[in-house]
């Protein structure tokens, strides 16, 4: 570098500074640059993505699939046959967000004009589940959303998984593998795909027709139809009982031991609890089972390893978001998540299982209670204190601080 002294370098500076606003000024108004890499991550990876429902049908006597288009220039994302979307949603004057699995197939989502994703609703039980019911029974076409995708790691991955899955579904759970069997017969994921689908009643089986004919179709897939509820004849391909370890070894590519079969599990919490009990005792390597986020229980009191009262308390809840605080009230028998919708506090949810990490708050002060099954939360997040608000059930009065979003 050329040193040309202390006042003729100064001088130069500004000389710089100077050619640089006559630059500035004669450029051309239009915006030439282009961040290449962001414009990319927002393709793959947008905020938000603004959706219509185009059509609404009945696929069981108790289900039923919303199609979702994007709208106003939005784009849907690629995603992985088994992830999920979170939808934000007002129903009434409450403001939430719920996840559901994608039933349709990635390949659906890349369909130029028709470019669209769907999700398959449930009826709930009156009193229980107000989303699902409100779902279900008022959403019409036309009607506008906000959606977030994708979400959730259960997914086919042949550097992780085996050729040949035997998917456990029970109820709703099915959805995501009919993303996935679709793929398949697209011949767009390259495994097969053995279906095993507990269900109450033959009566009010989700896509009964739709996952058969695939299962025709389609070489690479089976559906088994399992029936637990009391019939007095069973119809073609449906067998008795419960998705059982004598089930599970019969449809597995050898021992299940052996490690030749992935399992992936997805369906209500007591399925789970069953099913994974099957599997272990086969003896089928963990880095083998799959599971699908199971969502938060209905009633923390019923887990195993609940240690809060027994009757439902209200406590008193800090809230702190930078320099403002709020004291609102939390029931012993409601995730915190939940007392901070209720309250109109913002809080990012996206998975409502633990999972994600989007509910992430720091719990500064009382204490809380966290399923074992279902804690998703980072080894250093649990040795400092922060907590998954949509999993984490006040035990007393706590102190919370919540990001600003």
């Amino acid at each position: 570098m050329r040193i040309n002294g202390f006042l003729r370098d100064v001088q130069g500076a500004a000389r710089v500074t100077e050619a640089r606003r006559e630059l500035i000024a004669n450029a051309s108004p239009e915006n030439l640059y282009h961040d290449h890499i962001r414009e990319l991550a927002q393709e793959l990876h947008p905020a938000a993505t603004r959706v219509q429902v185009t059509r609404v049908e009945d696929v069981s006597p108790t289900a039923r699939r919303l199609t979702f288009e994007p709208v106003d220039g939005d784009v849907l994302p690629p995603f992985q046959a088994g992830q999920y979307v979170s939808l934000d949603l007002r129903v009434v004057r409450t403001l939430t967000s719920r996840p559901y699995s994608i039933s349709s197939a990635p390949f659906e989502a890349r369909a130029g004009e028709r470019s669209m994703f769907q999700i398959t609703v449930r009826d709930g039980k009156k009193g229980e589940n107000f989303v699902a019911n409100w779902l279900y029974g008022l959403v019409k076409p036309g009607d506008r959303f906000v959606a977030h995708l994708p979400f959730g790691e259960f997914f086919y991955e042949p550097l992780r998984d085996a050729q040949h899955v035997v998917a456990l579904a029970g109820g709703s759970g099915i959805t995501p593998f009919i993303s996935m069997a679709r793929e398949i017969a697209h011949g767009t994921l390259d495994c097969d795909l053995t279906i095993l689908y507990g269900s109450v009643s033959p009566d009010d089986i989700i896509c009964k027709d739709e996952l058969d004919q695939l299962a025709r179709s389609c070489s690479r897939l089976r559906v088994v139809h399992v029936i637990s509820g009391e019939v007095d004849e069973l119809p073609a391909n449906c067998q008795r009982g419960l998705l059982s370890a004598d089930l599970i070894m019969l449809y597995s590519q050898g021992m299940p031991a052996d490690g030749n079969t992935s399992y992936f599990v997805c369906g209500p919490l007591p399925m789970y609890r069953y099913v994974l009990g099957e599997l272990a005792s086969l003896g089928v390597p963990e880095r083998r089972i799959r599971t699908e986020v199971f969502g938060s229980p209905r009633d923390p009191r019923q887990n195993d390893d609940y240690s809060g009262p027994a009757s439902m308390e209200t406590y008193k809840l800090t809230v702190r978001r930078g320099i403002d605080e709020q004291v609102i009230l939390a029931r012993s028998t409601e995730p915190i998540a939940v007392a901070l919708e209720r309250a109109a506090i913002p809080n990012r949810t996206r998975c409502r299982s633990g999972a994600c990490g989007y509910c992430r708050c720091k719990l500064i002060s009382g204490e809380v209670y966290v399923p074992e099954l279902g804690d998703g939360r980072r080894l250093a997040d649990k040795e400092h204190g922060y907590l998954h608000a949509c999993s984490s059930w006040p035990l007393s009065d706590c102190v919370v601080e919540v990001p600003i979003v």
